[in-house]
């Protein structure tokens, strides 16, 4: 960790210079927008798609960015060179509402842009990702009334509570969250589907984010020929499902095995998940071939 090389507000700092200020919006309110992305061969997977969604939760957020798309892309691959990543990377992309001139939450003390930071990791996905286990939280996901899901921002204090109330459950994995009204969300850090009768469903994104990497598992579904729907899932069709599965930036597609004690399907990685792992990582090859270095 001590080697990294962070992007800062236009530099490029050894990890244990990289700063930003108490007074920041991010430290002081989680108030900022961020995107995880990966780097596969030299290529930041889907860019494009990432900094529209990293433009469109900053205005909403009426969130001024600091550079335009094109400074944003050179600063990402100024970064990945800084450190001499080309593969296996995950890179945090965050913008805070930037340095307030006092404490408090009130973005009029913010200044006029953002604040940009940049962090490239090294962290490989498994060629076989290990499967996980699930436990039901309390804590709900929000409805877009009360923080619409549609916006990525940096306040994860819901996911993290999450978190917190399975982190002791021997073997459990990850949190499963559901929306206010008692239906299957996602997972703390993930979207979710299932296998049901041979058809791939997932939560309609209402109270989850609306994921890159779902998108392209939905995609890649229908080209496979599955029958595949959005809506509305309880617990049960989780629970009978003959397959369930994680998707993300971070993940790719990680197999579930367990939800609250009950054995999903066989207990084991099921032909579905495999399937479209399989289609996923094709698609991510044929992406980068006609997409390189951005």
């Amino acid at each position: 960790m001590s080697d990294l090389k962070i992007y800062v507000a236009g530099e490029i700092l050894p990890a244990g210079e990289a700063r930003v200020s108490v007074f920041d919006a991010s430290f002081q309110s989680g108030d900022a927008v961020w995107e995880g992305m990966r780097v596969y061969d030299g290529t930041v997977l889907r860019l494009e798609d990432h900094l529209t969604r990293l433009e469109d939760s900053a205005n909403a957020l009426r969130i001024v960015l600091p550079n335009t798309r094109e400074e944003i892309t050179g600063a990402i691959y100024d970064t990945l060179d800084a450190n001499g990543f080309t593969t296996d990377t995950h890179i945090r992309l965050m913008c805070s509402r930037g340095t307030r001139s006092t404490s408090g939450m009130d973005p009029r003390n913010a200044p006029p842009v953002g604040t940009l930071v940049i962090i490239a990791e090294q962290k490989p996905v498994a060629e076989n990702p290990a499967p996980q286990r699930l436990r039901t939280a309390s804590i709900r996901r929000p409805y877009p009334q009360v923080v619409d899901p549609g916006i990525h921002h940096s306040n994860q204090l819901n996911s993290i509570l999450a978190r917190l109330e399975v982190w002791n459950d021997h073997g459990i994995d990850a949190a499963l969250m559901l929306d206010t009204d008692g239906f299957v969300a996602e997972a703390d850090t993930a979207n979710i589907f299932c296998v049901v009768d041979g058809a791939v469903r997932t939560p309609f994104a209402n109270a989850c984010l609306h994921g890159i990497t779902r998108g392209t598992v939905l995609r890649e579904a229908r080209s496979l020929g599955y029958e595949v729907s959005e809506e509305r899932l309880s617990l049960f069709e989780f629970y009978r499902a003959s397959e369930v599965f994680v998707t993300g930036t971070v993940c790719e597609l990680v197999p579930v095995v367990e939800i609250d004690g009950r054995v999903i399907g066989t207990g084991e990685p099921g032909p579905v998940w495999r399937t479209l792992l399989d289609a996923y990582r094709s698609h991510v090859r044929d992406e980068i071939s006609r997409h390189p270095r951005g």
